[in-house]
């Protein structure tokens, strides 16, 4: 495989030149942003929804963007180029700078690297088994890197067989670390969290598809509501539409990914894919 390149600021370099001083309070404090959107034959996926939520975080959390939105999409453009790769997953970083006393925010550091990165193209047969955890994201509007508690539950998930976690608080269910969540009632109307959760870019695409098909409401929803689904699925950039078919060992539905969710993941590829 071709080396990969890499920007880092103002210059596109090899992956394997790109350093990262260790006064950055991504490294000392775990501060920071990013955004992650993937490329499909060779074309970026929903590149302006990205930018918009890369901007709106920077901003929730402090960080000024020296670069205009206009030089970061060229910059990902040239990255697309250089790096030649059909699909791929391109991620954007904002750090908090290199910080004289490892606490107060500086001059922040953008990176935009790419790899290789390939998803099914057809929903799973098969679906997913969730657990619940009790848990509420600081900042949970913006895409921040502190993922501390997501990778701390993974021994817990692979002990207990489960392939994701939901966090909820108050009673009300919030999202998964990586992806959004959407119920569908026993009627067939589709519910996902408004609050407490941050906004992905498929679940902004999929509450459309869904809106035009089905009675779709974004408002809160309560573990209750959960339990007594007939269909459950997450969405993400790397996941799409994946159905849920057991949460916390209870079978969701008859066991099998639903009718809402099927149509859902045909036309959502269908918008991605072409197909």
């Amino acid at each position: 495989m071709s080396k990969l390149f890499v920007w880092v600021n103002d210059t596109l370099i090899p992956s394997d030149e790109a350093k990262l001083n260790i006064a950055d309070l991504a490294v000392q404090r775990g501060y920071g942003i990013f955004d992650f959107f993937k490329t499909i034959d060779g074309k970026s996926v929903f590149l302006e929804d990205h930018l918009d939520r890369l901007f709106r975080s920077a901003v929730l959390m402090r960080l000024e963007l020296k670069q205009s939105r206009d030089q970061i999409r060229d910059r990902i453009i040239r990255l697309i180029e250089s790096n030649n790769l059909k699909d791929s997953g391109i991620k954007v970083i904002l750090t908090g700078g290199f910080s004289s006393d490892g606490f107060n925010i500086a001059e922040p550091n953008l990176i935009i690297s790419q790899q290789a990165f390939q998803i099914p193209r057809t929903m799973s047969e098969k679906g997913i088994s969730i657990l619940i955890h009790e848990y509420q994201r600081q900042f949970s509007n913006a895409k921040t890197l502190d993922y501390l508690q997501a990778i701390w539950l993974q021994p817990i998930l692979k002990e207990k067989k489960a392939d994701d976690v939901l966090y909820y608080s108050n009673g009300l269910i919030r999202e998964c670390p990586r992806a959004n969540i959407f119920i569908v009632t026993k009627d067939h109307k589709v519910l996902t969290p408004e609050s407490g959760m941050l906004k992905g870019v498929t679940r902004k695409h999929v509450l459309e598809i869904s809106g035009a098909r089905y009675v779709t409401e974004a408002r809160d929803v309560s573990l209750e509501e959960l339990r007594n689904a007939g269909e459950v699925f997450i969405t993400s950039t790397t996941k799409n539409i994946l159905p849920v078919v057991q949460v916390d060992g209870y079978v969701i539905g008859d066991g099998n990914p639903g009718e809402v969710s099927r149509t859902l993941a045909k036309e959502y590829n269908r918008i991605i894919y072409g197909t």
